[in-house]
This record gives C-alpha cells, structure tokens and sequence, in this order.
C-alpha cells in the first residue's frame, strides 16, 4: 500500500491523466439525460492507492460495480446523453454535498481510508477542482444547453447497490429514488413491479435528500426537471451478460414511459 504525497499544493492529476468526465451521445435530442456518479475506480497517481489494500479497491466501496456497463449500453441503445465520472468515490464522492461526511471518507463500510486523514483544506480543494467540479460543470452546461434548445428533459441517475451491507442482506433487486419529485419513480416502480420477476425498492435500497445527495438536488430539482434515481443490484449486473439483460430491460420501460407522458401530455417543456 502507498499513501498520498502531502504537498498542499498538490496538482492532483498530471497532463497524462485519464480526465474525470466521459461523454457519450452528446448531441441527443432524446428527452432523457442520464448521470451516472460512480461509474469509475480510477485514483489519481499522485494519491497512490489511499494505503487501501488493492482487492478493497474492487469492491462496491470504491465505485458502483456494474453500471458503467449499463450506462455505456442504454445510453447506445437508447441514443441518449450520457454524463459519467471515472475516479473512485474514495478519492470524493460526486453524489455527495462537500459537508456530509461521506464526500470524503474516513471509512467505506467496515474499510479504512488511510490516504484520506488528515487532509489540509488545500488538499481536499484540490480534489474537489480536479474531479468534483469538472463533472458537474459539465452536467449543469449539458442541462443549460438542452433549455436553451428547448429540449424536455428527464434526468435519470443510475447506480448500483451491493446485495450485503453490514452484514445485512437486502432482498431488492432494483430500486427507484426520490425525493421531492416521486412522478417517474413511481411510474418506472410500478412498470418493474409488473415485470414479475422482480423484488422493487420505493426509496429501498437508499432515499434520495439534500444532506446525502447531489446530483439529483441540485442538476434536477432546482430546475425542476423531472427525475427519478436507478439502483440496481450488483450481482445481478456484474458480468457482461448482466449488464445487456438489465440495459434491454430499462431502455424497453423507459421508452413506455416516453410513450406515456407524450400521450397523456405529461412530458415536460
């Protein structure tokens, strides 16, 4: 395990850095937009490994195991902008507010985070320029172009949830997240629920809220887009074959519920 150098005046990733937003499908006119917070494991070279044993940093504490494959192939089959971020939520958490707890943590479940004590301001600002704010930046300019164009837009955020936290088992295989705004999470519910063969979270396995949440907070609500969250199970979706199933799945409900809203006339301006 290495830690972190501890300049405060740390540039935190070099010209030859992997950057932290991937784009796909920017020029979509399609109504949704989807985000997708913990897509990636990457840590930057100057922060080491954070003194994190290196199978630690394979598990769902580091990133959300599976959807990056999800995200990349609904995004393809649906034809629509995708907005992700490829550093480890270990490093700082793009779907956490900078004062909760979890943005940059001391501890991910029951796993310490050695390179992430004793942080000075300088060095925690460096990590929220080089990642943070290049991420949603993109998110807000993607958003404020598409109301410049006149594009109605449904943000969808798609992560995944590990089957055991804390020793506890949860029975959901997929879960929709809200939190002022409950209209195309419960739709999207509802059409998983109808699918049979599913076990459907309403705000399980996590609830959408100011204190715990970003993306949706601030990109959707405040512009009062339509929105709903997208937990899915990490087992179900950690092979290849996982992911098509479930991105076949969501890309045939999502485009009913387009179906819906455009003849009931409830699709956004």
């Amino acid at each position: 395990m290495t830690l972190p150098e501890t300049s405060d005046t740390l540039r935190l990733l070099d010209g030859g850095e992997v950057p932290p937003v991937l784009e796909e499908n920017a020029e979509s006119r399609s109504p949704f937009f989807f985000t997708c917070d913990h897509y990636g494991r990457l840590i930057p070279r100057a922060l080491g490994d954070l003194g994190v044993p290196a199978d630690q940093l394979e598990r769902h504490i580091a990133w959300d195991i599976g959807i990056a494959g999800v995200a990349t192939l609904l995004a393809k089959e649906m034809d629509v902008h995708l907005i992700a971020q490829r550093y480890s939520r270990l490093v700082i958490d793009c779907n956490r507010p900078f004062d909760s707890p979890g943005s940059i943590p001391l501890i991910s479940e029951a796993t310490e985070i050695p390179g992430n004590g004793g942080l000075t301001k300088e060095q925690i600002a460096a990590r929220q320029h080089a990642i943070f704010t290049p991420y949603h930046a993109r998110i807000a300019e993607a958003l404020d172009s598409r109301k410049a164009q006149g594009l109605p837009t449904i943000l969808v955020a798609l992560h995944s949830f590990t089957p055991v936290y804390a020793g506890i088992a949860r029975p959901w295989h997929v879960g929709t997240l809200y939190h002022r705004d409950d209209r195309l999470p419960h739709l999207l519910r509802d059409l998983l629920r109808h699918e049979g063969d599913l076990v459907v979270g309403d705000n399980e396995p996590y609830a959408v809220s100011d204190a715990t949440d970003y993306t949706i907070p601030v990109h959707a609500e405040k512009r009062g887009l339509m929105n709903t969250g997208i937990e899915i199970r990490q087992d179900l979706i950690e092979d290849q074959s996982g992911q098509h199933q479930w991105a076949e799945r969501l890309a045939r409900l999502l485009r009913e519920i387009e179906e819906h809203l455009h003849a009931k006339k409830l699709m956004p301006a």
